[in-house]
């Protein structure tokens, strides 16, 4: 269950990415929805499997924190399938970011695979979010940010292409101006799209050395949504849309 977008970009991407869980587990009947923009809706996507007879199903949001859409939305779509009728146990899956402190493995794994070398040569990145007003949610991108660069061995600033400060360009000036030559910018994107365009240019205005794509299907990212998915069915009790 992505975000969507108006950009067909995005929802390619999300294609792609159901696409390569499902290579990974084809007993899995895979399909991608999304909660504004484009079609299927979740809710949609729920009555579909019900009525193919299937019994159970894990919703796994591609979301990387848990701002209004996380706790808001995600949910709010299971409830919407029950008040349709739809008969069938689902289980949410966690978002895709730093849940409970933790930084999944394959997300750090993801950002570096997506840049270029996997970053060698860089001494500073900025990880560039789409941003959200949500102060909980943007110290998730900053727990995230503290990893990479510790991965990376190189200082790490967090960026945000709307909603909070700083823009990716004002980071990288900030990471030039003290003496940090070789700055990449690291996207904290799952699909390419409007603001992801946004913070491309902010930093390329900036003078960013190297740009990383969104993560998209990225091998590690669909590893991480068959962990969310094993998670999730190893929780109980399910929440039932009946």
């Amino acid at each position: 269950m992505a975000h969507g977008s108006r950009d067909p970009r995005a929802g390619q991407a999300t294609e792609a990415l159901a696409a390569a869980v499902r290579a990974r587990h084809p007993e899995w009947d895979v399909r991608a929805s999304y909660l504004d923009h484009s079609v299927p809706r979740p809710r949609q996507v729920l009555a579909s499997l019900a009525a193919a007879g299937y019994r159970r199903a894990v919703m796994v949001p591609l979301l990387l924190t848990s701002a209004y859409h996380g706790r808001v939305d995600v949910p709010g779509e299971i409830t919407a399938a029950r008040a349709d009728g739809v008969r069938l146990d689902v289980e949410l899956a966690d978002v895709l970011g730093p849940v409970e402190g933790r930084v999944p493995g394959q997300l750090l794994d993801g950002l570096v695979s997506r840049l270029p070398g996997g970053g060698a040569g860089l001494d500073a990145v900025v990880l560039a979010a789409a941003g959200t007003r949500n102060a909980a949610a943007r110290g998730t991108v900053e727990l995230a940010a503290g990893e990479l660069g510790a991965r990376l061995e190189v200082p790490c600033r967090v960026a945000y292409a709307s909603a909070a400060p700083p823009l990716p360009g004002d980071a990288v000036r900030e990471l030039r101006a003290a003496g940090h030559e070789r700055v990449g910018l690291v996207s904290y994107f799952l699909a390419p799209g409007l603001l992801w365009d946004a913070a491309v240019a902010s930093a390329r205005e900036a003078g960013v050395g190297v740009v990383a794509e969104p993560l998209t299907d990225a091998a590690e990212v669909a590893e991480l949504v068959v962990e969310r998915v094993a998670d999730a069915v190893g929780r109980r009790p399910a929440l039932r849309a009946a």
